[in-house]
């Protein structure tokens, strides 16, 4: 295998083909007999037009080369192709800018990066949607992201930097969230930026008592200048932690956009899952926010949970369907490392994945007789099945904040633990990410220092731009 920093990206590529422990990664020759089973790369001679191209070019070759060789070994034809990275619409609209035709890209999509003629079609379809909602950001327009990295209780599945949210943790976080939000509205108003979008996300944000949630967001609209802002989203997670006066709350702020996640509608599951919720609870939750008239709800489930067959996930459909959000996300189980999920069966991801492509078919069906339209997409390393999330809308209810993250081409200032920044640059089409640390009580003790990142790779460096 050939050395440098793509090696990570061929080994995400083998991944997709091969189970942890069916391969082993090194470094031979090809008349190296102990080694003549492996999967052998041959050096690649260039012309001196090969040379004057990208070192991607290279790099695709060589996946191009592993895929087919592995492709015959192990029968599989993967989706997606050669693509491991996270936002496969991203590069569709780049090959759109650079030919100019949805055919061609079609089939360099097909042709040089193997995906199937479906995935390439959903590819334009969504590049089609994202720009007719959004036109190129302005650049002084920025998103804003708040973390509240609190939840009830840790999902099997979760990998995030959430914690059982005790009373008194959430008290002690909030001081130095409030602080970096007054540090990060003076400096956006210096550099003259205002907020595009500002959403509120977890963790569970709705954990937060009333009075705590009211704080919040009479502070943050207080802060920023919010008359060009065109999205204000909470996510309010679990259906456990809704009640009418949360909810009267986010009335009282203007906030237009929601999230309800039952990610399943079975009893059992969400027992299976650590939910402390029933599916009742999710439907009253959805009824206490849409009487209470918030514009946009959207509610996310999950394809692949564990012991689920294909009529549980028909069941979880079905039920949301009924309730009819706005917006409907379909993910599919990714199973990082630190979820727990992953420790009690490390090879879950393979072993579901024909499962999760009837879950994801019948979803695709489903979803566009209701009437909705797929308006982003993005992947995560060891999806079951190595599929996708896709957020479905209903009418013009597309997520803004959900298309310009996937896009990178805005800088998104994210604030609090577990935040991290992503700063673009616009004439060399980069971004540049500056983190918060992910512990809650880390990030209170070293605020000064999470506050002073952002002052040199943030404020400072756009100051001089």
């Amino acid at each position: 295998m050939p050395e440098g920093e793509n090696k990570y990206e061929f080994e995400e590529l083998i991944k997709v083909f091969l189970k942890s422990g069916e391969y082993e990664i090194d470094q031979y020759k090809p008349d190296d007999k102990e080694n003549r089973n492996s999967i052998y790369v041959p050096a690649f001679s260039f012309s001196p037009e090969d040379i004057a191209k990208k070192e991607k070019d290279t790099k695709n070759k060589i996946k191009r080369f592993l895929f087919r060789e592995l492709q015959r070994q192990t029968g599989k034809t993967p989706d997606w192709g050669i693509l491991t990275g996270v936002r496969p619409v991203k590069l569709a609209g780049e090959l759109l800018d650079r030919e100019n035709s949805a055919r061609k890209v079609k089939d360099i999509l097909i042709q040089d990066y193997y995906l199937t003629p479906g995935k390439a079609g959903l590819l334009l379809d969504i590049v089609d949607c994202q720009r007719k909602v959004l036109q190129k950001s302005d650049e002084r327009a920025t998103g804003i992201y708040i973390g509240i990295p609190f939840c009830p209780t840790r999902c099997v599945y979760c990998s995030f930097p959430s914690n059982q949210g005790k009373a008194e943790s959430i008290t002690e976080y909030l001081p130095a969230l409030h602080r970096e939000i007054t540090f990060v509205s003076e400096n956006m108003t210096s550099n003259g930026w205002y907020p595009e979008t500002l959403y509120i996300g977890g963790g569970t944000p709705t954990i937060l008592t009333a009075e705590q949630l009211d704080n919040l967001l009479s502070h943050t609209s207080e802060a920023f200048d919010l008359k060009k802002i065109k999205e204000f989203t909470v996510e309010a997670g679990r259906p456990d932690t809704i009640t009418a006066q949360k909810v009267k709350v986010l009335q009282k702020h203007n906030i237009n956009r929601i999230s309800i996640n039952p990610q399943s509608m079975n009893i059992k599951t969400l027992e299976r899952i650590g939910r402390a919720h029933q599916p009742e609870d999710i439907a009253d939750a959805f009824m206490l926010a849409k009487d209470s008239g918030i514009p946009v709800i959207n509610m996310d489930i999950i394809a692949g949970l564990p012991e689920e067959d294909e009529s549980d996930f028909a069941y979880t459909l079905d039920a949301i369907l009924r309730l009819a959000p706005e917006n409907i996300t379909v993910h599919t189980l990714a199973l990082k490392r630190a979820s727990r999920l992953k420790e009690i069966d490390s090879e879950y991801s393979y072993k579901q994945g024909n499962v999760v492509r009837a879950m994801l078919d019948h979803a695709k069906e489903k979803l566009n007789q209701a009437g909705y339209h797929p308006y982003y997409l993005y992947r995560q390393k060891q999806m079951t099945g190595n599929f996708e999330n896709i957020g479905y809308a209903k009418g013009n209810t597309e997520g803004i904040y959900n298309i310009r993250i996937m896009e990178e081409a805005q800088t998104i200032i994210a604030l609090g633990a577990g935040g991290i920044s992503k700063v673009y640059f616009p004439e060399e089409n980069r971004l540049e990410r500056v983190a918060n640390v992910s512990n809650y009580e880390i990030y209170i003790e070293r605020l000064n220092e999470m506050l002073q990142r952002k002052i040199d790779n943030l404020f400072h460096v756009n100051k001089e731009a």
